[in-house]
């Protein structure tokens, strides 16, 4: 007897044309995505041909490595939204950032009104060699700002890989949690793959994104996915519709 199993299916076909993504790396020479004007025009017309019709931008700001501000970055907005208009590009974005969670950002957070995707929800991330010391202290302290916090690709943080409990932690502290995409299709390694189809299966990814900082990310959307938790991940992909702006 032959068993035949369905082929699955390229991750570009995963998102339909109204696909809304709320984390990527595409404001020119403002952190480690785009490095200059031609290479955001570049992925934005990637973006069109993958059918994404509306995104949100998020550079990061982490004092330590990336020193943005809020200012920098609409100001870096608002230059490339003219120079994009004066040649006739029509893809609805808008800007919010990615903040990393340390030290900095606990004293940033009582002074500062931070750039949200939307609404009061605002994109956050950790250090990929460990948690803060703080860490549920900022996710209560983000809370009690009036923010929700939405920690980017959970899956990457290979610390919780041998406990992966914590997961139940930080979401039961009131943080939604973003998907990378590219995890999908293995782009990061296998074990961040693995931690992400645990993290499907037990049905807690609350949204997604792709986090393209460059073509090679571009590329990965031409690739089959590795998981067979693919109703689960049309789902949450459906959620961000939650983000639309027009």
């Amino acid at each position: 007897m032959f068993t035949f199993f369905k082929s699955k299916p390229f991750l570009k076909d995963l998102l339909g044309s109204d696909y809304v993504d709320i984390h990527s790396h595409l404001l020119p020479g403002i952190d480690d995505g785009a490095k200059d004007i031609e290479k955001t025009k570049k992925l934005i017309k990637s973006f069109q041909k993958l059918g994404i019709s509306q995104f949100i931008t998020t550079p990061h700001i982490s004092h330590y490595i990336w020193n943005n501000s809020e200012q920098r970055i609409i100001q870096k907005y608002d230059e490339t939204q003219s120079l994009l208009k004066e040649e006739n590009f029509r893809l609805p974005f808008k800007t919010a950032a990615e903040y990393f969670m340390d030290d900095w950002f606990e004293n940033h957070l009582k002074t500062e009104k931070l750039l949200t995707l939307k609404d009061n929800y605002v994109l956050v991330e950790m250090s990929y060699i460990n948690a803060p010391v703080q860490l549920y202290k900022i996710l209560f302290d983000i809370q009690v700002a009036g923010y929700i916090p939405v920690l980017a690709h959970p899956e990457r943080y290979l610390f919780y890989n041998k406990n992966l409990s914590e997961y139940d932690k930080i979401k039961n502290a009131g943080c939604k949690f973003q998907l990378n995409l590219l995890a999908m299709v293995g782009y990061y390694g296998k074990e961040i793959t693995q931690t992400a189809e645990h993290l499907l299966k037990k049905g807690m990814y609350d949204f997604v994104g792709t986090d393209v900082h460059h073509n090679k990310h571009i590329e990965c959307f031409e690739q089959k996915v590795k998981t067979d938790q693919i109703p689960a991940l049309k789902e949450i992909i459906k959620n961000n519709q939650f983000f639309r702006f027009e």
